[in-house]
């Protein structure tokens, strides 16, 4: 008999949607893989840096705008969709204490300067700390979900043997964040290193972290050996120590801190004349990919502890985070392989990673 596991619907607590006919169609493959809501990232063109549409911010979206942007094109199925705030350097403290007081910002993203795909409008991670940025969040409650990673470092120091960009960043900065800001609610973003997984354990209960499919299942070497793009994601994969410690940290049964974020992120065009575009495309198939990491990782799925633990990171641990509703119904995965194809939209075409990497899958959805 085929091996199925049924879990509650879920959350992705960190996926990009982007805008105009992208969302309709990256919406609909995240309704078909069971999710019934989303973190949705802010760095749209134009990015989402502001909270209300009267807000006179510039031109730039609004978190109110978005998330009914993004609702609308579920047609109903999502219960909720968190839209973090773009901080930009337009940012005041009092914008982040009007929209908590009014419920509708509930997460602030920060972004390394051009540090990825829509990060030109970032600014140091300094000035919040001294602009009364964070500390506003700190105060309403609002989450900060970083992309952690420092900028403007040598080609040295963004990437070597001894030391890397996200490590100096959470070797770095994110202490002097949790010393400055004991009760700032934290979800370090899409992980990569045993050095900010090590952080993050060792941190307060209120300071969490995404971890995505590709961490889990690859390293860096599968990245350059043949050279395959569709890999390419910010930040880059890193050693097998470090997944290691990825897969320890999420598939570990005491985990409360670790939790479900696939970073998916649509690009039509993957290599342009500037360089390749950050980000793997897993819309539709997440739940699948995560429990092939899970398998890899050692952990059996066929028992009920192995289920146990793979539902509490993919449906549980964010979702109480965060204060999500409840999921009231199911969905199921097989151990059998999927048939993949590429998302057509407005005749262009998305290719999901597994494609892109000829990665066979060993789950799907029923």
């Amino acid at each position: 008999m085929t091996l199925q596991i049924t879990l509650p619907h879920w959350y992705d607590l960190h996926t990009h949607f982007r805008q105009d006919e992208t969302v309709r169609a990256t919406v609909a493959d995240h309704v078909k893989m069971g999710c019934i809501g989303a973190l949705a990232m802010p760095n749209t063109k134009p990015p989402v840096g502001k909270v209300f549409e009267k807000d006179d911010v510039k031109d730039y979206k609004s978190v109110e705008a978005y998330r009914q942007e993004i609702m609308t094109a579920s047609g109903g199925v999502f219960q909720e969709v968190i839209v973090p705030l773009y901080i930009t350097r337009d940012i005041k403290p009092e914008m982040i204490t009007a929209g908590a007081k009014k419920g509708v910002l509930k997460a602030c993203k920060y972004y390394p300067p051009h540090g990825t795909t829509g990060a030109d409008f970032g600014a140091p991670f300094d000035m919040f700390m001294e602009n009364g940025v964070f500390a506003a969040m700190e105060e309403s409650g609002v989450t900060l979900c970083i992309h952690g990673e420092e900028h403007g470092l040598s080609a040295e120091k963004y990437f070597d043997r001894g030391e890397n960009a996200e490590e100096l960043f959470y070797a770095n900065k994110m202490p002097l964040l949790i010393r400055r800001f004991p009760k700032l609610r934290v979800v370090a973003e899409h992980l990569t290193t045993k050095v900010a997984v090590d952080f993050v354990k060792s941190a307060p209960e209120h300071v969490k972290a995404t971890v995505t499919p590709q961490h889990l299942m690859y390293t860096i070497g599968t990245l350059l050996q043949g050279l395959k793009y569709h890999l390419y994601c910010l930040p880059l994969l890193k050693f097998d120590e470090d997944r290691l410690a990825l897969r320890q940290a999420v598939t570990d049964p005491e985990n409360t801190k670790f939790f479900a974020g696939t970073d998916s992120a649509p690009h039509v065009k993957k290599v342009t004349p500037c360089g390749c575009a950050a980000g793997c495309y897993t819309g539709g198939i997440a739940p699948q990919l995560y429990a092939q990491a899970f398998e890899m990782a050692g952990v059996d799925l066929s028992i009920a502890q192995g289920q146990e633990v793979f539902r509490k990171f993919l449906c549980e641990i964010g979702q109480t985070y965060y204060d999500l509703p409840k999921a009231q119904g199911t969905f199921t995965i097989e151990k059998t392989a999927e048939n993949i194809k590429p998302l057509a939209m407005a005749g262009e075409t998305i290719i999901p990673l597994p494609l892109g990497m000829d990665t066979p899958m060993t789950w799907s959805i029923v």
